[in-house]
């Protein structure tokens, strides 16, 4: 789903490329019908001193720093473009400018619905996909699926960055929290962790790893019936 994983927020990630570290969180709730939520995040609160010093400058190292008005009006397109996506309601977003943090929030009627979102969303911003996520969940078997596909676009994207860019995707990482109204029984990536409540399967990973191909963030969750 992110670009992001987190497509929603790569302009605003053209800021946070030059801070020491970012976060970029995907929340997806799943009711037990198959509709829900989800918010996406990027998190640049941890390097904010430096983020608001390059804030202040047109260019650094060949790149153009975007406004906060730049950054707003980016927003707002996205959330234009999903306010009219099939099966997508309640869009809300917010940017605090002072800590760095962006989000994006949306309801959908299907999970199914959210499958063609993010790379719509990229197209539009003019991003080549570095890869692909598809959602399902079915009622009847109380199965959640995600089918994550990395592309080598990742990599050749990357490799294009001047070095310094690339030193900041070290320390960047990516979070998933999948939440539901059963319990879960099992999930099959072994970098998940289902909490203790057994309502919500979490993944953090680094950015390279997601890079590189090296992690995969599929993952099966099968609900209690």
């Amino acid at each position: 789903m992110i670009k992001r994983n987190s497509g929603y927020f790569i302009l605003i990630l053209l800021v946070g490329l030059f801070s020491s570290c970012f976060q970029i969180i995907e929340e997806v709730n799943v009711a037990a019908n198959g509709s829900g939520t989800v918010n996406l995040t990027v998190n640049l609160s941890a390097s904010k001193t430096k983020v608001a010093s390059i804030m202040l400058l047109d260019s650094v190292n060949g790149y153009k720093v975007p406004s906060k008005q730049t950054i707003q009006k980016e927003m707002d397109e996205v959330v234009a473009y999903l306010r009219n996506s099939p099966g997508i309601s309640n869009v809300k977003k917010t940017v605090d400018l002072e800590n760095y943090i962006a989000s994006v929030s949306f309801a959908f009627k299907n999970i199914s619905n959210i499958n063609n979102v993010n790379q719509n969303v990229l197209k539009k911003l003019k991003i080549k996909a570095i890869n692909n996520s598809s959602y399902t969940y079915s009622p009847e078997t109380n199965t959640f699926r995600r089918d994550y596909t990395h592309t080598k676009q990742a990599l050749i994207e990357y490799n294009k960055l001047k070095p310094e860019v690339k030193n900041v995707f070290k320390e960047a990482s990516y979070t998933s929290i999948y939440r539901f109204d059963k319990t879960v029984s099992t999930c099959s990536n072994p970098l998940a962790k289902i909490s203790k409540t057994k309502k919500a399967v979490m993944l953090n990973t680094g950015m390279m790893g997601l890079i590189n191909g090296k992690t995969n963030i599929s993952n099966k969750i099968i609900l209690s019936k």
